[in-house]
C-alpha cells in the first residue's frame, strides 16, 4: 500500500466541492467586470441578495435550529437589535455588529439558561 490512499478523499473534495463553486465565482467577475454597480440589473440582484438574507435571519430567529431554540426569543432579538446598532455606530462594520450581538446572545445564554 502507498501513502497516497488517504489522499483521495481531499482529491474528491477539491474536485466535487471547491471547484465547481469557484468557476462560477470566476465567471461572475470576468462578467461582472464591465457593469456599472448603479445598473438596474444590479440594484435588483442586489435587492433579491438583501431579501434573501433578511428571510433566512427572520427564520433562524423565529424557528432556530439545534442549540438556539434553548434561547429565549427576547434574547434572540436583543442580540440582532443590540448587533445592528452597533454596525450603524461603528462606521457600518460588519466585524463589530457580528462581535456585539454574538456577546449579547452568549451573555444572555449565560445568565438565563443557569
Amino acid at each position: 500500500m502507498s501513502g497516497y490512499e488517504g489522499l483521495w478523499g481531499y482529491l474528491v473534495l477539491l474536485l466535487v466541492g471547491f471547484l465547481p463553486a469557484d468557476i462560477w465565482r470566476l465567471l461572475g467577475v470576468i462578467i461582472g467586470r464591465g457593469l456599472d454597480e448603479e445598473s438596474e440589473l444590479l440594484v435588483w440582484v442586489r435587492s433579491v441578495a438583501t431579501a434573501v438574507l433578511a428571510g433566512v435571519i427572520a427564520k433562524i430567529l423565529f424557528f432556530p435550529p439545534g442549540s438556539l431554540a434553548a434561547m429565549p426569543l427576547s434574547v434572540r432579538v436583543s442580540a440582532i437589535v443590540c448587533g445592528f446598532v452597533a454596525f450603524l455606530l461603528v462606521r457600518r462594520s460588519v466585524f463589530v455588529g457580528l462581535a456585539v450581538g454574538e456577546t449579547v446572545l452568549i451573555a444572555g445564554g449565560f445568565f438565563l439558561l443557569r
